[in-house]
């Protein structure tokens, strides 16, 4: 791989970490968030350094030869253990016990990064090696267990990703469930290139030259493996959000038949509210709600209980089920009330006779059968027409 090959995942997760920054400025105690910061910034770091050029030039900027060996395997070892903390208090749970489970990860991969320097220190590595580092000094004391210890526990982060990733996508559904297969499989990629990686450092040991699995077929393994792994932790978070979005939208234009429907019981010079176009859609939402219910209290005076309780009768003997009769009902007495609005101008209704205030205990979800009620309930076509004669 040329140095292009590193620096465009790395580049990749910069942008990434760019859009999240100002969110963790607003909300950084969120141990969620610090996680998707604390994982974008080691994986684009691992990828920064573990360039040839940066290697040759970190070695030259430090007068150590091979010192960028310890540094990228540390850097190795601080995402694995930033993947299993992301995936702790991603999954969530108890305070207490996720945080206790963070620290142990922690704890355990900080004793491996302690444990790479001090094996580093103890051997001699006196050749810079920018590709082959791995297999070139399998053999010599203190590196080989440097290098055998930063694959295990990179080894053993990728095997605890793929059970828990696996195991929880077989509790979900939706988005969520996607991004954990998505990842599992970005970890497949990373368990080959350990794979790969021991294959060749083993065949040293055993005295064979399997060099080209780790310098030529394990980086790009390694590389794929951490571009699908991102995407899948951000396929959910990205994903939910367009689909809140676009159903926040789709619930404002399923009130658009109810609005209209009370737009008429307005007071004459009442002024409109105009909202921008760059307004979010759940303020539209709030504002079309809040329309509806003033619309509602201006109705209350022309509300007939008596057909409403008839309308409610006849959606229950034509199959509707209780929510659905209660809405045909309520949809039916507004579109009364409102033909009863128009025939009185001059409000001279005061509403003598007991009000009957339209049943929205539910909140929005009342609202949108009401107005889908009206639109399409054959129920309130035949009180429109009735209310007509």
């Amino acid at each position: 791989m040329t140095g292009e090959d590193y620096y465009i995942p790395a580049a990749a997760m910069a942008v990434s970490l760019a859009f999240k920054v100002p969110a963790l400025r607003h909300n950084w105690r969120d141990p969620l968030l610090r996680s998707v910061v604390a994982l974008l910034t080691l994986a684009g770091a691992v990828f920064a350094f573990a360039a040839p050029p940066t290697i040759a030039a970190v070695n030259r900027a430090t007068g150590i030869t091979n010192f960028s060996a310890p540094l990228v395997y540390c850097l190795i070892t601080a995402f694995s253990a930033s993947c299993l903390v992301l995936m702790v208090n991603w999954r969530g749970g108890e305070p207490e016990q996720t945080r206790r489970v963070s620290r142990r990860w922690i704890l355990g991969y900080s004793l491996v990064v302690v444990a790479l320097v001090v094996l580093f220190l103890l051997g001699d590595t006196p050749v810079e090696r920018l590709r082959d580092f791995d297999t070139y000094y399998a053999n010599t004391p203190y590196i080989a267990h440097m290098i055998a210890l930063y694959l295990l526990a990179h080894h053993v982060a990728a095997v605890v990703m793929v059970v828990l990733c696996w195991r929880w996508s077989l509790q979900v559904r939706g988005w969520l469930r996607t991004g954990l297969v998505i990842i599992v499989a970005g970890y497949i990629f990373n368990l080959a290139y350990d794979a790969t990686k021991m294959t060749a450092v083993v065949a040293r040991w055993a005295g064979h030259d399997l060099d080209g699995l780790s310098t030529y077929v394990a980086p790009p393994l390694a590389s794929l493996g951490a571009l699908i792994s991102a995407v899948g932790f951000v396929v959910p978070l990205v994903c939910q959000r367009l689909s809140d979005h676009w159903q926040t939208w789709a619930t404002y234009r399923r009130l658009g038949a109810l609005w209209q429907e009370v737009q008429i019981s307005a007071p004459a010079g009442t002024p409109s509210v105009r909202m921008a176009w760059w307004s979010a859609a759940e303020l539209r939402v709030i504002q079309r709600e809040s329309d509806i219910h003033d619309g509602f209290l201006h109705l209350g005076p022309y509300f007939d209980k008596g057909l409403r309780d008839d309308a409610y009768d006849s959606a229950l003997a034509g199959g509707s089920d209780e929510d659905t009769a209660r809405a045909v009902a309520d949809a039916a007495m507004v579109a009364a009330a409102v033909r009863a609005r128009s025939a009185d101008p001059e409000g001279r209704i005061v509403g003598e006779d007991e009000e009957a205030p339209v049943d929205t205990a539910d909140g929005p979800r009342d609202l949108l059968r009401i107005s889908h009620a009206l639109r399409h309930s054959p129920v309130v076509q035949e009180v429109r027409r009735r209310v007509a004669v």
